[in-house]
């Protein structure tokens, strides 16, 4: 496979939140291998909530369905807000039930990475099972490694993830080279 395309989804609606600079620290990390990327965090998955029987996606539903459509990888993140995935990102994932029809419903055959930020271990850990539980239901191939980092802890805590973050993306790219 030449330059595979990894998609980034989650953050939250500030566009320099904790989620959003891991997810893009993956991304940098995926584009030094030569992957082709695009985050989706912000505005780009603000969504009003998903309803089964909603009409064709238009506007930037319609953009995050094609993205998703053209992605051979994803990696998801979340903060932990009260021991589970934010509802913006849980929305963005109701809202990939749109690929249900494609040859590739969902996330079939795809490797899925994941990150948690909380501030603590134990919303951090939680999200983490709840995200590996919503992949599986997308039909997602989750990474071994799942990377929870404590955003309460001392120091830089996304810094001291970076080799966390470097193994995840390299479990993505061993798995599209298979």
């Amino acid at each position: 496979m030449s330059k595979p395309h990894i998609v980034a989804l989650g953050g939250t609606s500030r566009p320099e939140s904790a989620t959003g600079r891991a997810l893009a620290r993956c991304l940098a990390i995926a584009d030094e291998a030569g992957a082709r990327t695009t985050l989706l965090t912000g505005e780009a998955i603000n969504f009003p909530p998903y309803e089964l029987c909603d009409p064709a996606p238009q506007g930037n539903i319609a953009q995050f369905v094609e993205v998703l459509r053209s992605a051979d990888a994803v990696i998801i993140g979340s903060p932990g807000y009260h021991g589970t995935l934010s509802g913006l990102v849980k929305n963005a994932l109701d809202h990939v039930e749109l690929l249900r029809g494609d040859d590739r419903a969902y996330f079939d055959r795809m490797p899925v990475g994941m990150v948690a930020t909380a501030g603590g271990w134990q919303a951090a850990v939680s999200t983490m099972g709840a995200l590996r539980t919503v992949v599986h239901a997308l039909r997602g191939w989750p990474t071994p490694l799942g990377v929870a980092i404590n955003m309460g802890a001392d120091g830089d805590p996304l810094a001291d993830a970076e080799s966390q973050l470097r193994m995840m993306v390299g479990q993505i790219l061993w798995f599209l080279e298979r």
